[in-house]
Formats: structure tokens, C-alpha cells, sequence
């Protein structure tokens, strides 16, 4: 089964992500609020895919990417996040993001863009 870590600082939409991703055959491994949780989280669980939002306290998502960059064994990683102007998606994908949903976000395209990582 497919291992997902889901990272945002909204616990409404960690839940929200959880029950569908859950319901669709991922198994969601763990729950971050913001980027430097999700690094460590993301070395202690090893997930395949990461779901990563990029406004967070303390880390944001694109900081928090340059650092899954340094990791050895990388998640795929898709931003979910409601900056979806030009200039963060560009530097969500030069960063290694490898898709990039704009909230609010509907389902079947959180499910399509997961299933292109699906293990």
C-alpha cells in the first residue's frame, strides 16, 4: 500500500486529506503542521508520497522542499496549497515538486495526481 504523509498547518485539511486518501487505498502514515515537523517525520516514517502545503509557520513548504532535496531516499512530493499564483507553483516544481493541486481542491484530482506516485 502506498504511504502518505500529509503536511499543513490547517488540521481540517490534514483530516480532509486523511478520510480521502484513506477511502481511495493510501495509507496515511502520519500528519505534519508545517515543514520541520513533516522533515522529521518524513526520516522517522519514510513515506512514498508527501502532500505538502507551502504557507506553514516556522517552515514553509518551499524551504521545507530544498531540505527533502538533501534527503537520500526522497518522497514524491505534490503541493496542495491555496498560493497558486505563477511565480510559487515555478518555484514548487524547480524545487522538485512533482505536481501541484491549487485549494480548494477537488478530489478526483488530489486522487489522479496521487496515482501517478501509487506504489
Amino acid at each position: 500500500m502506498t504511504r502518505v504523509l500529509v503536511v499543513d498547518d490547517a488540521a481540517f485539511i490534514r483530516a480532509q486529506l486523511k478520510q480521502l486518501l484513506t477511502q481511495n487505498g493510501f495509507e496515511v502514515v502520519g500528519e505534519a503542521e508545517n515543514g520541520q515537523v513533516a522533515l522529521r517525520k518524513i526520516k522517522e516514517l519514510r513515506p512514498d508520497i508527501v502532500t505538502l502545503d507551502i504557507t506553514m509557520p516556522e517552515m514553509d513548504g518551499i524551504e521545507c522542499m530544498a531540505e527533502i532535496n538533501k534527503l537520500e531516499s526522497k518522497p514524491a512530493v505534490i503541493m496542495v496549497s491555496a498560493m497558486g499564483q505563477e511565480p510559487y507553483v515555478q518555484k514548487a516544481i524547480l524545487n522538485g515538486a512533482r505536481g501541484f493541486i491549487v485549494k480548494p481542491y477537488k478530489p478526483e484530482v488530489v486522487i489522479n495526481y496521487l496515482n501517478k506516485f501509487r506504489k
